[in-house]
């Protein structure tokens, strides 16, 4: 590991030295310096702007950035990703992706704002250690990887001093989330998930409406993600051992998980479903689905989690799933339980919802003392049936509505609040979730001791809240 980052080392820094020397020379031949350097009226001048580099640059880091590139106060200076290129034309978000694609996007963009020449000042690496050490201009990081990268890449960034937008799920494991979360704090960065629909009025309402006790108190949650996936419809690991392609460092791109060869099933962006990358439907979607339930009902951790699936196996999530979970809260003796589904699974349809009317493929219907809320994910909460909607007017406002997820991290790492789904919340969010895959993963009913991070009943459930990283790998 060292002898390799020595290498990168001395190749990174032939890198910025280039594009020190290119952004040198294009200086040199203005006499004009674009306003957008100076500042003024509708810029921010560079004193003033947040330096962010970007962890991951496949779609979901390219997605991201050009969100944050956008953002006034924000300059991105350096992108970090594994893969020089990848090939994205067969999944959502199409095109390429790695750090040459994203490194030519920034450029683009940001010379696309000067008033003449080129703008190569973005520079590229592939390993996040190396360009944590080697830039110390970098504010804030942009964590975009796949799951079993997330903890490492953010506590290096945490423990630099720098602030953290991490995508969900938080981290891989139980135990990371906790860890990171801690360390946040006692680094004292601004953290923030990506849960992106935290911030949008749809789910701010929904909020808003069961707090206000519009439906009464909500002791019955049902939650469910049921949309097309790339899951691999295998149950054991490729066989057949294919070179790695020459844009691929395939040792970095598996970071702290043991070790095994390369296969395309695994990269660039089938990981989610196996299990020694990614934490499957739960963790894909369960961290955005239960955040309206977690915030609206202010949970912390479950009491107990248990679990039915499709048949488990050790190499892939199962290809369907039910968890129910219990939460004690306000000392009251009925407990609050959240039922997940996904696979094809959706819960019984309410009595009060309308013949003709289905279910989404993914959303959350909250049962209280006087009602039923459907809201499906991504749009506006509903009251059940849809007639109780006429004439009805949703509680005044209480939570902020004027700036985006992004926007809401950018100004808090400027010195503005907290972010709503820092890693305080966020944490015992993704923790929740991940406990869902353990339950699948063991077919019992365990009991959560959350603040000793153990199952009472089950010993052995114990050990699946971690796993030994890869050497040299470390938190």
């Amino acid at each position: 590991m060292k002898d390799r980052n020595k290498t990168e080392n001395r190749r990174n820094k032939k890198i910025s030295r280039r594009d020190f020397l290119g952004a040198a020379a294009a200086a040199a031949a203005f006499t004009i310096v674009p306003r957008h350097v100076l500042g003024g009226p509708g810029h921010t001048p560079p004193s003033e702007k947040l330096n962010i580099a970007c962890v991951g640059t496949g779609g979901q880091g390219i997605s991201d950035m050009k969100i944050l590139l956008e953002k006034p106060a924000v300059h991105v200076v350096a992108v970090c990703d594994v893969s020089r290129c990848a090939d994205y034309s067969a999944f959502y978000f199409g095109g390429t992706a790695g750090r040459e694609p994203a490194r030519n996007i920034v450029d683009s963009y940001y010379a696309s704002r000067q008033t003449s020449g080129a703008y190569k000042a973005c520079a590229a690496y592939k390993d996040f250690n190396v360009m944590l050490h080697e830039r110390s201009d970098i504010d804030a990081v942009l964590v975009a990887t796949p799951d079993h990268v997330h903890a490492v890449a953010s506590m290096a960034a945490i423990k630099m001093g720098k602030h953290v937008y991490c995508e969900k799920p938080l981290t891989y494991s139980v135990y990371e989330a906790r860890t990171i979360a801690a360390a946040a704090r006692r680094h004292k960065v601004v953290t923030q998930m990506g849960i992106q629909l935290h911030a949008t009025t749809a789910l701010k309402t929904l909020v808003e409406m069961l707090q206000s006790g519009v439906i009464g108190k909500v002791r019955e949650v049902h939650l469910w993600s049921n949309k097309p996936s790339s899951s691999p419809l295998v149950t054991e690991r490729p066989k057949e051992t294919p070179p790695v392609p020459p844009t691929l460092d395939w040792d970095l791109w598996l970071g702290p998980a043991p070790f095994r060869p390369y296969h395309p099933s695994y990269v660039p962006y089938r990981w989610r479903y196996w299990r020694g990358f990614g934490t499957g439907r739960l963790g894909d979607m369960g961290c955005h689905i239960f955040d309206p339930a977690f915030w609206a009902l202010r949970l912390k951790s479950p009491a107990t989690i248990e679990a039915s699936s499709t048949p488990v196996n050790s190499a892939t999530y199962p290809l369907a799933s039910v968890v129910r979970y219990e939460f004690a809260v306000d000392s009251a003796p009925q407990p609050v339980t959240i039922t997940w589904y996904d696979g094809g699974i959706y819960p019984f349809r309410p009595q009060e919802l309308e013949q003709g009317r289905n279910l989404p493929d993914q959303g959350g219907l909250y049962i209280g003392e006087y009602g039923t809320i459907l809201a499906p994910h991504g749009a506006g909460p509903r009251l059940v049936p849809e007639s109780k909607m006429t004439g009805f007017k949703p509680p005044e406002p209480s939570l902020p509505r004027d700036i985006d997820h992004y926007e809401e991290w950018v100004r808090a790492c400027k010195g503005d609040s907290k972010p709503l789904a820092d890693f305080d919340y966020s944490g015992p969010l993704t923790e929740t979730v991940l406990l869902g895959n353990i339950a699948v993963r063991t077919g019992q009913k365990l009991y959560w001791d959350a603040p000793n991070m153990k199952f009472t009943n089950a010993p052995d459930a114990n050990q699946l809240l971690h796993r030994k990283y890869r050497h040299p790998w470390t938190l």
